[in-house]
């Protein structure tokens, strides 16, 4: 039962401890996810086509999955159904439409450590939601941030342009925010493979209206950035967003949004082996401090109860 909840059903917000299985999954999404940034650096093509495909391409590898082993879980299913599953991709395409180009607008340092609030907003709105959250959770959470922050290294840019960047990183974190919210609640009535399928293909039809309005191609590129792209796919799409999204009804979206942040540190360690950038001065501490924030929170939890049978 989720905490604060003793008489109520539990809610698709509240903050659940991991289980053994959980925290595999977890870890293994992690990793993946962590492939995402040093990946992305190598290609030469724009990041809104990239994301645009790392989501078409995730969908159309999961509907076999839904169309076969998940086919049962399609019974008495129904168009309204799957309101929320269409709102997590929208709120998923704007995280990428308004944190992507704020890495050029701000310093990349700066746009990192604001989008990584994400988990701040969903614990916020669990809280307003009704749902109680211990004292450790909210320490938990500043440490992990501030953690992130650190391993960033912010600088701070003083200019509009800078400012205005600094604005659409907190809107891709306060989107990231909705993303998993939404994505929670769509959770609780449908399996994985069918959320995300309705998930990733919204994403990606809201990314190719952006790209077809901001000029940007979504083909042509070598065959270097097609490897690469399939790789981000299978890494960051797959093994990453879909395995959490799986997870994501059993221990809330403020734990997902945490387990995050452990990516900061993990595409640290991917960028020094792939690209062989040095990490900042401060990167040390700062890993210590997010582990110690997402402990924190787990611990705070109690044990979750599995929202629905299928996954």
């Amino acid at each position: 039962m989720s905490l604060g909840e003793a008489t109520t059903a539990p809610s698709p917000w509240a903050v659940h401890r991991p289980g053994t299985r959980d925290v595999v999954l977890m870890g293994i999404a992690v990793a993946g996810v962590s492939f995402s940034g040093p990946l992305t650096a190598l290609v030469t093509t724009s990041v809104l086509a990239i994301a645009f495909w790392r989501n078409a391409a995730g969908a159309a590898l999961l509907v076999p999955v839904l169309l076969g082993r998940e086919r049962a879980t399609l019974a008495g299913l129904r168009p309204r159904h799957l309101g929320t599953s269409v709102l997590a991709g929208l709120f998923l395409a704007a995280h990428f439409a308004a944190w992507l180009p704020s890495l050029s607008m701000t310093t990349v340092a700066a746009s990192t450590a604001l989008v990584t609030t994400t988990p701040v907003w969903t614990a916020l709105a669990a809280r307003v939601s009704g749902v109680r959250l211990p004292g450790p959770v909210w320490w938990g959470l500043a440490l992990a941030v501030v953690g992130a922050a650190l391993i960033a290294g912010v600088d701070v840019a003083v200019s509009l342009e800078a400012l205005a960047g600094d604005g659409l990183a907190l809107l891709g974190a306060l989107c990231a925010g909705g993303y998993m919210l939404a994505g929670a609640r769509a959770r609780t009535r449908l399996a994985t493979s069918a959320y995300s399928v309705v998930c990733y293909s919204t994403c990606a039809a809201a990314l190719a209206v952006a790209a077809l309005v901001a000029g940007v191609p979504l083909a042509g590129f070598s065959a270097r950035d097609w490897w690469l792209i399939a790789a981000i796919t299978v890494c960051a799409q797959l093994l990453g967003h879909t395995l959490l999204n799986l997870v994501l009804s059993d221990v809330g979206p403020t734990v997902v949004g945490l387990a995050i942040l452990l990516e900061v540190p993990g595409a640290l360690l991917v960028a020094l082996v792939l690209l062989g950038q040095t990490p900042p001065l401060l990167a040390l501490p700062g890993m210590v401090a997010v582990v110690a924030g997402v402990a924190l929170v787990v611990r705070a939890g109690r044990p979750a109860t599995p929202a629905e049978p299928v996954t």
